[in-house]
């Protein structure tokens, strides 16, 4: 037994929740400083791209806000990810999604202690539908 006046847990919930609050209210101009400096993802070749703050104001501007309202939106995933930290585990960039109508309906955000590697594999592989009683096989 420790002395200390918290417990592990206590860490753990205040670990998620100073992100989480980053949420809540983001601060409009950090969004901008943060942006300052950083390339537009989808212009960077490997060799460079524009930067944010390379953009014409009303551009800058316009993606701030869109931004801000992007972080506003956002599910508060600070004590799953506060947790998985704990575990060892490393979240997989690939999802497993049903969808309906065009929209997702479920949505598996999946971590693994694997190597990298051999990840894609099994999220792949475990999402192939498998003939079984209720399916019949796929057809090519």
């Amino acid at each position: 037994m420790t002395n200390l006046p918290y417990t592990h847990a206590d860490l753990h919930a205040e670990a998620a929740r100073q992100p989480a609050t980053l949420t809540e209210d983001p601060d409009f101009m950090g969004i901008g400083e943060q942006m300052d400096g950083h390339l537009i993802p989808s212009t960077d070749d490997g060799l460079g791209g524009m930067s944010w703050d390379g953009l014409p104001d009303e551009h800058f501007n316009d993606a701030q806000r869109k931004i801000d309202d992007l972080i506003g939106g956002a599910a508060d995933v600070s004590a799953w990810a506060v947790q998985l930290g704990v575990d060892g585990l490393q979240p997989e960039d690939h999802t497993l999604s049903v969808d309906s109508d065009g929209r997702p309906l479920v949505r598996l955000h999946v971590a693994f202690v694997l190597p990298r590697a051999r990840r894609r594999g099994v999220a792949v592989g475990h999402a192939r539908p498998r003939p079984g009683p209720h399916r019949r096989p796929l057809t090519p």
